[in-house]
């Protein structure tokens, strides 16, 4: 479910500014303190998360991680819009996960609103790297991401994707 989402709101810019210092505060100095910090931003984080340095979001508050999941380096989540990743999980280096959009139609964009739709990952979801997860998609259970593809679409259980945009080459 799309829904109109205002970044430009003065709250929103000041978290904004504040959850990016703690991402780059652990992006520059990757020790205990700083992950607990960058952990303590999502609503919910489970045992046995590793995020390797580089890792970004906006606002850490819509962000729910289940138990055994690592991201590798430069992971981007925009979280205007929720973002739940089951347990298992592998997030490859450079994997961008968006919930944000913005109005296609010229007129409309120029008063910079934003829609969110949020994205849900499933248990044991490997994306591999430089994958993109675009708005309101669902990754189900089992699914890889190949390397590189665009999710534009949600998809099926224990299957793999590949391509941008991303469409079903078999079931694992």
């Amino acid at each position: 479910m799309t829904y109109q989402f205002d970044s430009l709101k003065p709250e929103l810019i000041k978290q904004r500014k504040a959850v990016h210092q703690v991402c780059r505060n652990y992006r520059n100095q990757p020790d205990s303190t700083n992950f607990k910090k960058l952990k303590s931003l999502f609503s919910a984080c489970g045992q046995k998360v590793f995020i390797e340095p580089g890792f970004y979001c906006d606002y850490g508050d819509k962000i729910t991680i289940g138990h055994n999941v690592f991201f590798n380096i430069n992971a981007t989540l925009l979280d205007g819009g929720k973002i739940a990743i089951g347990d298992d999980c592998l997030i490859g280096p450079n994997v961008q996960i968006l919930t944000i959009n913005h109005a296609t139609n010229p007129t409309e964009r120029l008063k910079k609103e934003n829609f969110a739709d949020d994205v849900l990952i499933g248990n044991n979801v490997w994306i591999g790297a430089g994958a993109i997860i675009l708005p309101g998609v669902t990754i189900a259970d089992g699914c890889v991401i190949a390397a590189g593809s665009v999710v534009t679409k949600s998809t099926e259980a224990n299957s793999l994707y590949a391509g941008n945009p991303a469409k079903f080459k078999k079931y694992c």
